[in-house]
């Protein structure tokens, strides 16, 4: 966690709301990845923060990058723009995964000229790659459990297993290039198990796919899921990054590559929300602090990721149990019906940290507000940046 004194001098620099994006977290969380899960090269999911700056922090660790929109590709591909024209494509081969099966005319089209990998999961989405974006390399994203995890996405994403065989079949009859497999477990999981069923049902795959001749399948992608520490009840990324690491080296030979796309796990530690009370009022018994910052804003992962951010002040005194606010005029914007805070006044500031993922990524102007103003700190560039 950034430093409170910090926090402090930078909420009365810039005011508030206010987000604090820590790089040196950034940097610290994507060599944990690359330590703990050797095999595997790291794609971000730009997705969970679309920040340039965080993005270009990736680029220069040796980052891959998952995008799931024309928008978030050309966020990545900006980092080589004014490359010679093979490094650049080398950047896509290598360095791009388009993991969105689904994907629109007009950004197939778009895509085709760069010659990316993307991925697919059903007969239509072949037929509109083949007529789209012929140039592109495939891989199949297969549904596989969810049980668990805090979002489930095996509902609307992945063949069944059942049908694999058949949608490879039918991608290598019109024309196209299949390179691999991929899935995704859920956001936020924490059941290992999910990851040695799905790593099974790839493996059985494979095997099946490569006895019919595709014999191009070389790339697992082993999806993201990967889940931020928000509480101690986490399991420890170490202890998940050990059970994926023996399945990989018990199911698959050294020549399949091994992809992943954690975007929550980079970035979730890396920032801090800074907001200021805007008002307080006794109500039903308890007392409850309005802030200039909300669910529609900063807080949005209480929304849609279901996220329980801890609220704490800078001052010090005796707690008790309050309720915390947005400052739209909808009731929706509840940060928290139970928070424990010491006595607030006007103006007094608190912070949230492990807010980097889908915060800020998500916020909207909802009722006028803006959101959060972002500064990054580079602390071997020794200072902040707004």
């Amino acid at each position: 966690m950034t430093d409170p004194l910090l926090l402090q001098s930078l909420a009365g620099q810039y005011g508030t709301p206010l987000i604090v994006v820590d790089h040196e977290i950034l940097r610290r969380s994507y060599h944990e990845f690359r330590r703990h899960l050797p095999r595997v090269q790291a794609y971000y999911a730009v997705k969970a923060n679309p920040d340039p700056a965080i993005v270009r922090t990736f680029y220069e660790l040796g980052a891959s990058f998952d995008v799931a929109s024309m928008p978030e590709f050309l966020l990545a591909y900006e980092n080589v723009r004014d490359r010679p024209e093979r490094e650049r494509q080398e950047f896509v081969w290598g360095r791009i995964i388009y993991a969105n099966p689904i994907k629109a005319v007009k950004t197939l089209r778009e895509l085709d000229p760069y010659k990316p990998l993307v991925s697919f999961d059903n007969h239509e989405e072949i037929r509109k790659i083949a007529q789209h974006a012929p140039h592109a390399g495939l891989v199949l994203r297969l549904q596989v459990p969810n049980t668990g995890a805090v979002v489930e996405l095996s509902s609307k994403f992945g063949a069944p297993p059942g049908e694999a065989l058949e949608l490879l079949d039918a991608a290598r009859d019109a024309g196209l290039g299949v390179e691999g497999l991929s899935f995704h477990v859920g956001s936020q999981n924490t059941n290992v198990a999910n990851y040695v069923r799905a790593l099974h049902v790839a493996e059985g795959i494979l095997r099946e796919a490569q006895l019919h001749g595709h014999e191009r399948l070389k790339v697992l992608d082993i999806g993201g899921g990967f889940p931020a520490p928000y509480s101690d009840s986490v399991l420890p990324f170490s202890e998940l990054a050990a059970v994926i690491s023996t399945e990989l080296d018990r199911l698959f030979p050294q020549a399949i590559d091994i992809a992943a796309e954690p975007g929550r796990f980079l970035v979730a530690t890396a920032a801090t929300a800074v907001a200021a009370v805007i008002g307080k009022a006794d109500r039903d018994g308890k007392r409850r602090y309005y802030l200039d910052d909300g669910v529609y804003q900063s807080f949005s992962g209480v929304v849609f990721d279901r996220c329980r951010y801890r609220l704490r002040a800078f001052k010090t005194g005796a707690e008790s149990m309050c309720a915390v606010y947005g400052p739209t005029c909808d009731s929706l914007d509840t940060i928290s019906l139970n928070e424990t805070l010491p006595e607030l006044e006007l103006g007094d500031l608190v912070y949230s940290d492990n807010i980097g993922a889908y915060s800020y990524a998500t916020a909207t102007h909802f009722n006028g507000f803006p959101p959060a103003r972002v500064v990054h700190i580079h602390r071997r560039e020794g200072g902040p940046a707004p």
